[in-house]
């Protein structure tokens, strides 16, 4: 097995091979810190920290880098627009750092909430300030950028490769497409790379070429070859960087070094609400603090992955509610075998069953090797689960040790690689007590009688051998959370939610 990613600057699949073998550096745009983060940030920050948990599971020393931006750029094509950290600052009625602060511990929290590893490294724009500014006198001394009246604007036209990750050709990009033309440009697609700060802008530091504020791309630039170096292995972002922020990007630190700046450029998609892409500008959004109060954090992560990163994932509650369910439904096999493994004994298991567990690991290790195939990494787990489930309703012995393996397995693919399933302690095993102490006595004697009847219906089918309807009833109990135990003498339930 080997691992490929789509690449998107060569529009294709290609093997995995790192610049120093065993060793992989990748930087992540980070989020622009004025608001709380919102489903689409999700998407995005669970996608890299799984190609970042299964790089470290192939055995790869990884350096994450991932960057937030605290510097209060404009955002329309890096020159032009609303200063959005200033703006919600002078709303709020708060210094810009202090806005910053509040919006980064969120964003943590959320990220954390999510299962998402820390990056190894989250550097901030407003602390490399002096990094930006070498990298922009670099590029004057090389001929690629120029000063005008306070600002400094990469010259496009001199970078002749200007759009080969996009596939926009300089030809094409039409003048004053996104912005009115501005006069300080020798040409309308030239980008800033040192913007002159304006009497009413409070964020603001000293240069060369007076006070002012770096533009959008420069920061991660900068930054990542700071700490990365010159050429990366990885880098990723949202599909609506790819232009213009990572073809700036590209500019900018290629016109510098002259060598590649990034080997491998991944891109994930888009969360859209009925079609149009989900964002705070148009008001769509749904924050992660929301979310979280009718969803558990796994259940969001579970819904993204349950799409591949590389496709759009369309927002809906009924595709929640729908994820709810399916999360609900592996927790309670692996529950299922956590509670055996406290009683079983120290019997001995077929061989075929290890077989089975040899082949969906392969499976799963091979979905992902597929440039990242969560959705079907996912899938292998369910297929694990029906066979878990038929193994424990048979009258087959299970020992201690073979319930062990079941669970380190999906501790290790569903927990070490997707983060979306619990150490056994956080989803831990409990006795069998018929049902929980939250019922009222009614309740509970009512469901006691159905639950009979079920059972009693159950066992009528298994002896006729209509395998397929008794798994669908076992199957449709535990979505709502009852699994059933069979036994040599009685089939046990209990209510585990």
């Amino acid at each position: 097995m080997t691992l490929k990613f789509y690449n998107s600057i060569t529009k294709k699949k290609e093997v995995f091979k790192p610049l120093v073998e065993g060793h992989v550096n990748m930087y992540v745009c980070g989020p622009t810190v004025y608001d709380h983060p919102h489903i689409g940030h999700a998407k995005s920050y669970v996608s890299y920290d799984v190609i970042v948990r299964y790089l470290r599971y192939l055995g790869y020393k990884v350096c994450y880098v991932q960057n937030i931006t605290d510097v209060g750029h404009l955002t329309d094509n890096a020159d032009a627009g609303d200063d959005k950290i200033l703006a919600r600052a002078q709303r709020e009625r708060l210094e810009p750092a202090a806005l910053v602060e509040i919006y980064t511990r969120s964003y943590f929290e959320d990220m954390d909430a999510l299962n998402n590893l820390r990056p190894d490294i989250s550097p901030r724009a407003t602390a490399h300030i002096p990094e930006q500014i070498e990298l922009i006198e670099k590029l004057i001394g090389k001929g690629y950028a120029y000063v005008s009246n306070g600002s400094v604007y990469f010259e496009v036209n001199k970078f002749r490769e200007y759009g080969k990750l996009s596939g926009r050709k300089q030809e094409d990009l039409e003048a004053g497409a996104r912005i009115e033309i501005n006069p300080e440009k020798r040409n309308p697609n030239d980008f800033a790379l040192w913007k002159k700060a304006e009497t009413a802008h409070i964020m603001r530091w000293k240069s060369p070429w007076g006070e002012g504020f770096p533009g959008w791309h420069l920061e991660c630039s900068a930054m990542s070859m700071k700490y990365l170096g010159e050429s990366l292995d990885i880098h990723g972002g949202g599909i609506e960087n790819m232009f213009p922020h990572h073809e700036c990007e590209i500019a900018q630190s290629e016109a510098a070094n002259d060598m590649t700046f990034v080997r491998y450029w991944i891109h994930n998609n888009m969360v859209t609400v009925n079609g149009q892409k989900m964002g705070k500008s148009l008001g769509n959004f749904v924050t992660l603090k929301d979310a979280f109060k009718k969803y558990h954090p796994l259940t969001i992560r579970f819904f993204i992955l349950s799409t591949h990163y590389r496709n759009p994932l369309d927002f809906s509650n009924e595709a929640l509610d729908a994820a709810d369910k399916g999360l609900k439904r592996l927790f309670n096999t692996i529950k299922r075998v956590r509670l055996q493994i406290d009683e079983a004994a120290n019997g001995k298991t077929p061989a075929l069953v290890y077989e089975k567990l040899e082949e969906h690991k392969k499976a799963f290790l091979s979905a992902m090797d597929e440039d990242i195939n969560t959705s079907g990494a996912i899938a292998v787990l369910f297929d694990l689960s029906k066979e878990v489930n038929a193994l424990l309703d048979s009258n087959e012995e299970v020992g201690k040790k073979c319930l062990e393996d079941i669970n380190s397995l999906y501790q290790e693919l569903g927990g070490g690689i997707l983060g979306i399933v619990p150490v056994r302690k956080e989803l831990k095993a409990e006795k069998w007590q018929g049902i929980e102490d939250d019922f009222s006595e009614g309740d509970k004697s009512a469901l006691k009688e159905v639950m009979e009847v079920l059972i009693d219906t159950r066992n009528q089918l298994r002896k006729e051998k209509l395998f397929k309807l008794s798994d669908f009833i076992r199957d449709k109990l535990a979505e709502i959370g009852i699994i059933l135990k069979d036994t040599p003498d009685v089939t046990l339930w209990k209510k585990i939610r």
